[in-house]
């Protein structure tokens, strides 16, 4: 009852004074019909209160997502359900939404009535042109009564996150010969074909068929063990990103690091539908992803990914040389100086493919600047020399246009780079 009161309406408050100076009036001059009206005028703000008081904990809410990953630009659709879960109707509902600013403005709904145990639904869209996470939640709603004197709002909990990823594009199917690990195509190889004595056993774990129990492994190590039946071949890759803040150019998501981020997200997706498990690595180091086939995890890791301080590559070059057996490295990269240049070549070895994107950050400036096109030349000669395959990514251009360089085979120059493989 006292919140009640305290969620008194302008009005309310005014029929609770009038009420209360009527009853003062009737007393001073003992008029009893003013002392009826007085009673009739205090009691109906008191009601209200009493009642949306008693229902403002009857309220259920629950919010769906649909989809809760969408690309930059696109719609997402927001279904909120609430339920009267009381044998009372309500009153004048008012629902807000919480969103945060990117998504556009607070969503705002009047529902009139909801029967008892009532249920209603509504649909809003989103859609937001920056990358991110995205909470939305929570929803407030404020009951009022018939009369418009009483006002309480309720606060739900529950909130749900919107993951805005990167624009992909689809990307032409090119020859990267070298990006498969461990020989040939990505695929499940049986054991099976070995022979019952060339199965490498394992121990029996909950849940596994037991058709596949190996009596004689069983027998030998004195406890329960079942056959491998099927090994994975992974076909192994890595993806690096330079985030670096003085490599790019622009601002805003037309600048060259959006561009390198969504070019880095079409390269990744093209090529785990391909089949190919990436690690993505920018210039802080490796980057921890979600294991999945189809690139979710990539997208989400690129689509909270920052423009770093750093002013070198030197921790995604060791993080690269850490990985070991990378078959295919792809690189995007802004505005690179010769020391970065040479350390990327020195990655390519043996029969591993390299691609690097290099983006022509000069045509990111208006009138460009003549330094920053020497250095992507310079840096697309060094890694060329190395047996990089260079694509370069002028501002406006799509990357589809130029991704099937990637595929070309670079004619390989005496290196230059000490120590470097030709």
């Amino acid at each position: 009852m006292t919140t009640g009161l305290r969620a008194l309406t302008p009005r309310g408050r005014s029929f609770l004074a009038s009420g209360v100076a009527a009853l003062l009036c009737a007393f001073l001059f003992g008029e009893h019909d003013l002392l009826r009206v007085a009673v009739l005028i205090i009691a109906l703000p008191l009601l209200a209160a009493l009642v949306v008081a008693r229902t403002r904990y009857r309220l259920g809410c629950a919010r769906r997502l649909s989809p809760t990953r969408v690309a930059v630009g696109n719609d997402a659709t927001v279904t909120l359900r609430l339920e009267n879960v009381t044998r009372l109707p309500t009153g004048l509902l008012l629902i807000e939404d919480t969103l945060q600013y990117a998504l556009g403005a607070r969503p705002r709904f009047v529902l009139d009535r909801v029967e008892p145990r009532g249920v209603r639904e509504i649909d809003y869209k989103v859609r937001s042109d920056l990358r991110g996470r995205f909470a939305i939640g929570p929803l407030s709603v404020r009951i009022t009564d018939p009369f418009g004197l009483v006002e309480l709002t309720r606060s739900f909990t529950i909130t749900d996150t919107l993951v805005v990823t990167p624009e992909v594009t689809a990307l032409p199917r090119v020859p990267l010969s070298g990006e498969w690990a461990g020989g040939g195509e990505s695929r499940t190889r049986s054991v099976a074909v070995a022979g019952d004595d060339d199965v490498a056993p394992r121990e029996y774990r909950h849940g596994d068929d037991l058709r596949r129990v190996h009596w004689r492994s069983t027998a030998r190590y004195g406890e329960l063990m079942v056959r491998r039946e099927e090994q994975q071949w992974q076909s192994r890759g890595a993806l690096l990103l330079d985030t670096r803040r003085y490599a790019h150019r622009g601002e805003g998501p037309r600048s060259s690091f959006e561009t390198a981020v969504s070019a880095a997200a079409s390269i990744g997706v093209h090529l785990a539908r391909e089949g190919l498990g990436l690690r993505l690595v920018t210039d802080l180091g490796p980057q921890h992803l979600a294991a999945d086939g189809a690139g979710h995890g990539l997208l989400d890791a690129l689509a909270v990914v920052r423009e770093s301080p750093a002013r070198s590559l030197e921790l995604g070059v060791a993080a690269l040389r850490q990985g070991g057996g990378d078959g295919l490295i792809v690189a995007v990269l802004g505005a690179l100086d010769e020391t970065d240049a040479r350390a990327l070549a020195r990655l390519r070895h043996g029969g591993m493919t390299g691609v690097a994107v290099l983006l022509d950050v000069a045509t990111w400036r208006p009138g460009g600047r003549p330094e920053d096109e020497e250095a992507v030349r310079a840096a697309g000669t060094v890694l060329a020399s190395a047996g990089w395959r260079v694509v370069r990514l002028p501002a406006g251009v799509p990357l589809a246009a130029v991704w099937p360089q990637a595929g070309r085979s670079t004619v390989q120059a005496p290196s230059p780079i000490s120590g470097g493989a030709a």
